[in-house]
């Protein structure tokens, strides 16, 4: 009687370890997956960093009609000085021939190719070299034009932990990102032209599809769209937007099921 009941009892615990052991195998496996999954990204941009040169561009650059005025203590004027950045597109291309620019964003880790396909989801787990890769890549919405830009352009890439991809995007709430105004301008390298980007607005939302508009039907209703993302900023920039301009949209996975999300405005351009 007391065999049976030691047998009934060690039954039962195991019944209960074998969920656990589950769990643990699970969780390891994941470690596994996403240590290669870094390894196998840290490679590309490494390859990348050896036949890519992010020059300084040299030519005669535009800038952009502001609507209103602008002070004269708005860093607006020590951004219009910056120089643009100029890739050379060649060799990139025959990495991946969906390649369509290239993205720089200070105070941050993003420095990286970016690309686009016929649909959001690609990227999403395929690094740039297209092969299968958790962490992905920076993609543009498929629904955006490179060598025509909308009101909106929009560039994904998911929060990996080690700081890749979109991961550093996080610094912007950092005390040590704002309190640097040389950290509030993006800079872009296509084909058809370099372009400097002046922040307006970052913010952390749970998820909504409402910001990752491309499309207006008129000047009135991009304003009260731009409206809407500015008064959301968690830190006020206190820089305008009018109906004449483009915007740049970063997006990211935050914590807790939320969006990572920053704004800037085409301040000057270069065409190539």
């Amino acid at each position: 009687m007391k065999l049976r009941k030691r047998i009934n009892i060690s039954k039962t615990n195991l019944l209960l370890l074998i969920p656990s052991v589950i769990c643990i195998t699970i969780g390891s496996l994941n470690v596994i997956k996403w240590a290669i999954d870094n390894n196998n990204t840290n490679k590309v941009i490494d390859n990348l960093s050896n036949i890519v040169d992010v020059d300084k561009s040299a030519g005669e650059a535009e800038l952009i009609e502001q609507e209103t005025k602008i002070s004269k203590d708005d860093p607006y004027w020590d951004y219009i000085k910056m120089d643009l950045i100029n890739v050379d597109f060649q060799d990139l291309k025959k990495q991946n021939k969906e390649t369509v620019g290239w993205i720089q964003v200070n105070g941050t880790n993003i420095n990286y190719p970016f690309v686009q396909t016929t649909d959001n989801d690609f990227y999403l787990n395929h690094s740039f070299d297209r092969k299968y890769n958790g962490a992905g890549w920076v993609f543009m919405d498929y629904r955006n034009d490179i060598s025509n830009l909308d009101k909106n352009t929009i560039l994904y890439a998911h929060s990996r932990l080690n700081k890749t991809m979109f991961g550093s995007l996080k610094n912007i709430f950092t005390s040590g990102w704002l309190n640097n105004k040389d950290n509030y301008v993006i800079k872009l390298s296509t084909e058809y032209e370099n372009t400097l980007w002046q922040v307006f607005s970052v913010y952390r939302i749970p998820s909504t599809n409402d910001y990752i508009r491309v499309v207006f039907n008129d000047d009135n209703q991009f304003i009260e769209w731009t409206n809407m993302i500015l008064k959301r900023s968690s830190h006020n920039f206190k820089t305008t937007v009018s109906k004449n301009d483009h915007i740049l949209t970063l997006s990211t996975c935050g914590d807790n099921d939320t969006k990572v999300v920053l704004h800037a405005k085409l301040i000057k351009k270069e065409t190539r």
